[in-house]
């Protein structure tokens, strides 16, 4: 069928008929076959491309369900999307990108799948296949997850617990959040990925941002059937010190990524809840020894002292460190100024007078507003 005086017609319509003929066959005979049809294809590539990509998709698919993900991803990149030759869709290239995605994402090489994923990105707004669209954000919110980047990553699978049940998925599967071939997303597929949503946000760096997060999803009543993570989503919210228990029961539900160790020798997720104990250590106490600080947090005192140093450096925790006397100062909250090493925090009687004070401005400046705006009110002031 390859050789120059056989018609292109010819030839192209017989190796159409390849793959369905493959379907009655063992998958070993399958996937022997395929392979050299495609080695004998591939010096006439330009002129089989339809017919090539038709046998890699059949191939993907035998060798997906025999567990060689990674050999599947790489035959369906062999499928030439910017062929100059056929009219391709956005629907199908985006397809075939998100999929090859998957296959390497369930194979643990978030490299291979970043690059498709990438590719993915610049197709997803012209398609309007919604299962497709919502594997893309699937893969895409795993990719930050193992590349580390858990506050964006949290965004995204939040955003995917939010699709409503109903959702056609198709081709590919067994991501979080994604069910696989001919089914749709339900319950328990929304229940996934707001898990991944919460752990994500409880292992991102603490500051700001993750707080806003951390309240968006505290505040999500769905959370509360989260068994094991809504109580250490509580804790971690309400600004709690977590115990080695809290920390050993997170521990459990997270993948083996998120164990991973660092460069300072610590994993991602002593990293993360030394962090949240140092910020809730923040909000405790005015100052405390460096060594003190380390027992507490459950590291060496000198590790506690590079730790807070980089949270304030970076902006997410207030306070100063004074290495002669070997302390850290916190700002207080109320006070809204770090505590200068060697001077104390302001008394309890201090803040309680702050605190009635700004009550007071602040009932002055809703008189003066009604006062402006012509509303009269009585107003006791009798105790």
């Amino acid at each position: 069928m390859l050789v120059d005086t056989t018609p292109l017609a010819v030839s192209r319509k017989v190796l159409s008929l390849l793959p369905a003929t493959l379907e009655g066959v063992a998958d070993d005979t399958h996937v022997l076959v395929a392979r050299h049809a495609l080695a004998k294809v591939a010096p006439r590539a330009v002129s089989f491309e339809e017919q090539s990509a038709t046998i890699r998709e059949s191939l993907a698919d035998v060798l997906e369900r025999q567990g060689r993900l990674s050999e599947a991803a790489i035959v369906l990149a062999g499928i030439d999307l910017d062929s100059g030759v056929r009219q391709l869709s956005e629907e199908y290239k985006l397809k075939i990108c998100v999929r090859t995605a998957m296959l390497y994402l369930e194979d643990d090489d978030s490299v291979g799948a970043d690059s498709f994923i990438k590719k993915a990105s610049f197709m997803v707004d012209a398609c309007k296949d919604e299962g497709v669209k919502l594997q893309f954000k699937v893969c895409y919110a795993r990719i930050l997850d193992s590349k580390r980047k858990f506050l964006e990553a949290a965004v995204r699978y939040y955003e995917i617990s939010q699709i409503e049940s109903g959702v056609a998925v198709v081709d590919g599967g067994g991501a979080a959040g994604a069910p696989g071939d001919g089914m749709k997303i339900d319950a328990a597929d929304i229940k996934v990925a707001l898990s991944c949503a919460v752990s994500c946000t409880l292992l991102a760096a603490a500051g700001p941002q993750r707080s806003r997060m951390l309240a968006t999803l505290y505040k999500d009543e769905r959370c509360q059937q989260l068994n094991t993570l809504y109580p250490i989503l509580q804790k971690v919210y309400m600004e709690r010190i977590l115990l080695i228990a809290d920390i050993d029961s997170f521990a459990s539900t997270l993948k083996p990524h998120h164990l991973a160790v660092t460069a300072d020798g610590s994993t991602v997720l002593q990293r993360a809840m030394v962090e949240h104990n140092m910020l809730s250590c923040s909000k405790v106490y005015n100052n405390i020894g460096l060594e003190e600080l380390g027992t507490l947090l459950g590291v060496e005192g000198q590790k506690a002292e590079r730790v807070a140093a980089r949270m304030i450096v970076e902006g997410r925790m207030t306070g100063t460190i004074d290495q002669l006397d070997a302390m850290i100062y916190f700002s207080g909250d109320e006070m809204g100024a770090a505590v200068e090493p060697g001077k104390h925090a302001a008394s309890e009687n201090e803040q309680w007078d702050s605190v009635i004070a700004d009550v007071c401005s602040g009932v002055n400046k809703i008189i003066e507003q009604m006062q402006k705006r012509g509303v009269q009110a009585a107003i006791d002031l009798a105790l």
